[in-house]
């Protein structure tokens, strides 16, 4: 393996982010959600779809299925990534789980109201393949990257990941937007073109990492013995390993809880300027193609800023601004506000994500094997927040009959995730030394 700091091999390992981050943009945020909701939407049933025989409403199908995607990966990503540890071959975990998110998002090609299980098949296993791949991708960070140079790395992953986004976002724009100069007369080719294309994207440009990145941890050491419970037992060492380290618990923590507010925003922000402002899709795919060009900008400054005043100081500034977003969400009244708040989120969310990774693996043990096993605990952290943060702003939009108060709701949560950062201030292990300014 090259030195760390290699400048080819992190060039490598963020083009990963820029080869799945299509998926994110396209099949979670835009152009999947609306093509779901028009074809899952008949005169004869309304919003009531039928899955293998059973009746469901179409949006409520479709969270159930994100919702599996999510609760599955949470189950078996600790044990996978500890297999992977022990038997030193986690790039072959990553590639697997890049084919299956690949291929299953080409296979939404073939989804039409007819082939309703197919669609949520490959939609449910497109997110399994995402989830899979950034973790194995994020256990590299430490392994490619000396401590001081970790959040610089970290960002430039985020910063690739929303250019190559957003590039192949306007390619499938011109296919939905102006199907007639390229034509195609079947209205719903354009979406399914745009599926396609991010199936190829993805397994293509992973093709990058695939090659310059190791096949496993450097400081592993091959023992032949049975592979899932020996897995088992690696995961088992490093739970209590991560048990022993106070600073690394309570720094997941205060991740979890900002992380609910983080992840539910982001996801239902679609949803709420189309419902409380009414946007329509076209201003509302414009908004979000501008918060993933902001959030190149958040990452890159946040990183900047880390290495400047340390990353815990950053990550309390962007959690204050993240209250602030929640209570503004609660009064914005026009599109014009919803724009600017937009493109503060973006702001935050780049800075954010970057910093949150890359203060963990500061956090970690150095020279440890167990990287993938390590990083498992924070994604696995990450996806249960998801879980939680949009069921609490589902079942307040429903018991109140308000989406704003489930918008104001979420500043608890970045409240107390504020309040774990900032008791960490005042904890002196020697690692915290990791986060200080360089």
């Amino acid at each position: 393996m090259n030195s760390k700091n290699n400048k080819k091999t992190i060039r490598g390992w963020a083009m990963f982010d820029w080869a799945n981050s299509a998926y994110n943009l396209v099949i979670t945020s835009t152009i999947f959600p609306a093509y779901y909701a028009i074809i899952t939407t008949t005169q004869q049933h309304g919003d009531q779809v039928f899955f293998f025989g059973r009746q469901f409403t179409n949006t409520a199908l479709s969270s159930y299925a994100l919702s599996l995607a999510y609760l599955l990966m949470a189950l078996l990503l600790p044990v996978l990534s500890s297999i992977a540890d022990y038997r030193g071959n986690k790039k072959i975990f990553m590639q697997i789980f890049t084919y299956i998110g690949g291929v299953a998002c080409a296979g939404l090609f073939f989804f039409r109201l007819e082939t309703l299980e197919l669609g949520i098949i490959c939609f449910t296993l497109a997110a399994m393949g995402y989830i899979g791949g950034v973790m194995f991708n994020n256990s590299y960070l430490p392994e490619i990257a000396t401590p001081d140079q970790q959040d610089r790395v970290s960002a430039q992953g985020f910063a690739y990941g929303y250019v190559g986004s957003v590039l192949l976002q306007i390619i499938c724009f011109a296919f939905v937007l102006k199907p007639e100069l390229f034509g195609i007369s079947d209205a719903s080719l354009p979406a399914r073109l745009s599926f396609l294309l991010v199936g190829i994207w993805w397994i293509s440009f992973a093709q990058i990492p695939f090659k310059v990145l190791p096949a496993g941890s450097p400081n592993y050491k091959a023992v032949n013995k049975n592979m899932v419970k020996s897995g088992f037992q690696e995961l088992q060492k490093v739970w209590q390993q991560l048990n022993e380290m106070k600073l690394l618990k309570r720094y997941l923590l205060a991740f979890f809880f900002y992380s609910m507010g983080v992840q539910t925003i982001m996801l239902a922000s679609t949803g709420f300027g189309e419902k409380i402002l009414k946007l329509g899709t076209s201003k509302l795919i414009a908004t979000l193609l501008v918060i993933q060009l902001v959030a190149i900008l958040g990452a890159l400054i946040m990183g900047y800023f880390a290495r400047k005043f340390g990353n815990l100081k950053v990550l309390i500034f962007v959690v204050i601004i993240w209250i602030g977003v929640c209570i503004s969400a609660f009064y914005i009244s026009n599109e014009y506000q919803f724009y600017v708040l937009a493109a503060l989120v973006g702001l935050v969310m780049g800075g954010i994500q970057s910093i949150s990774r890359s203060t963990y693996s500061k956090l970690i043990p150095e020279k440890t094997p167990d990287t993938a096993s390590f990083f498992s605990f924070y994604d696995v952290t990450e996806k249960m927040a998801i879980v939680i943060g949009l069921a609490s702003f589902g079942f307040i939009e429903e018991f109140t009959g308000n989406m704003r108060i489930s918008a104001l709701s979420l500043t608890a949560f970045f409240i107390i995730g504020l309040l774990v950062l900032i008791s960490i201030l005042f904890m002196k292990p020697a690692e915290l030394k990791r986060l200080q300014p360089e």
